[in-house]
């Protein structure tokens, strides 16, 4: 059984960029079948070639970026993988679009992949991941030590609904406007281990929680822990799993310099705040994981008008305080831009207004979005 090592987390700071698209026809609408980007003849050009994935179901693919060492890069390898992406998928007369979810498609209507993994996963979870057509973008951060890894994966946790709300690009399920700013985290938390984690007190309880839920059989494997945030114990970082796919490459690079910051940040404050008689002390354990999941949904349902039980679970702080905040103690920029343009969720709604769900359609193709 393999539950990963503490010997993986060995490096600080590497970035890893896993992004999951639609597959879609010339009109944008979905392309059931699609699995040809993945088992076709073709092979998919550089950097994709060996980083692309179907998830669930056909429509649904993941691409992954080369490990990143230099964070200036990042832009560079996030475009360089969507263009061969798209350049793939035009070889078969397919698009590909970015959202949280895809505002025209019915679950009911699409094929689920094959693989054998997600069809042991369609017999135990049932409905819920029948339903499962939704996308996000995921930030792979290296951390040197375990522990240390586990602590900041603690702390992140009250970061992630202001990110979810800066990110959240979904309003549209099965074709209808659902009022929420990301129907994609209300979906995906539908299925087991999902959502907001509970605190660990160390890499050890992590890794025994991994092996217990293996053994029991509630998963096949450590993959299976779909949680907000988690210390990954195969690729030896902190894996960020909260912000909404988009279709915007800028997007994903502000989201990505942020989540980077704020994990060597904490690192660097590790040794003088996790131990428990600190006198700064970590706030991981602070707030109730109830309380962490009350702002959760403030994204969910409010997005950039959310505002936020704040740190000591007594005040509340609205989105552009801690935009202001984190860009101010982090020394970034990526948050205020996200905040400063319009949201994902209000252009898909702006668009179909205007438009309809034709007009929704192609704007969130990749090689033809407006923002």
């Amino acid at each position: 059984m393999d539950t990963g090592s503490a010997a993986a987390f060995d490096r600080m700071g590497t970035l890893g960029v896993e992004e999951e698209f639609y597959v879609v026809d010339d009109e944008g609408r979905p392309a059931s079948g699609s699995d040809r980007l993945v088992y076709g003849e073709r092979e998919p050009p550089e950097p994709l070639a060996g980083r692309i994935d179907h998830e669930l179901f056909k429509f649904v693919v993941e691409s992954q970026t080369p490990l990143i060492e230099d964070p200036g890069d990042v832009r560079d390898r996030v475009v360089a993988v969507r263009e061969a992406l798209v350049e793939h998928a035009g070889s078969y007369d397919l698009r590909v679009a970015g959202a949280g979810l895809h505002p025209a498609a019915v679950w009911r209507d699409l094929d689920h992949a094959e693989k054998p993994r997600y069809r042991s996963q369609l017999d135990r979870i049932r409905y819920p991941q029948h339903r499962n057509t939704t996308a996000g973008l995921h930030v792979h951060v290296g951390v040197d030590d375990a522990d240390k890894a586990t602590w900041v994966a603690n702390e992140l946790r009250w970061s992630l609904p202001p990110m979810l709300a800066l990110s959240a690009n979904s309003p549209f399920w099965n074709g209808f406007d659902t009022g929420l700013a990301s129907a994609r985290a209300t979906v995906f938390e539908n299925l087991p281990n999902t959502g907001m984690p509970g605190y660990f007190d160390s890499f050890a309880a992590y890794r025994d929680f991994e092996r217990r839920m293996v053994e029991h059989g509630s998963i096949e494997d450590r993959g299976e822990l779909w949680f907000d945030v988690r210390p990954h114990t195969g690729h030896g970082t902190v894996e960020v799993r909260t912000p909404d796919g988009q279709s915007n490459p800028d997007v994903v690079v502000a989201f990505v310099e942020w989540v980077h910051a704020l994990v060597v940040d904490l690192a660097e404050r590790y040794e003088d705040e996790a131990a428990p008689d600190a006198a700064a002390g970590g706030d991981g354990r602070g707030l109730r994981r109830e309380l962490l999941d009350e702002n959760k949904w403030r994204a969910v349902r409010h997005g950039r008008d959310a505002s936020f039980l704040d740190r000591d679970g007594e005040s509340t702080v609205d989105l552009p305080t801690v935009v202001d905040r984190q860009c101010d103690r982090l020394g970034v920029e990526g948050p205020r831009f996200l905040l400063e343009r319009e949201s994902g969720a209000a252009r898909q709604r702006r668009i179909r207004d205007a438009g309809g769900l034709d007009a929704l359609c192609r704007a969130l193709l990749l090689d033809e979005h407006d923002a």
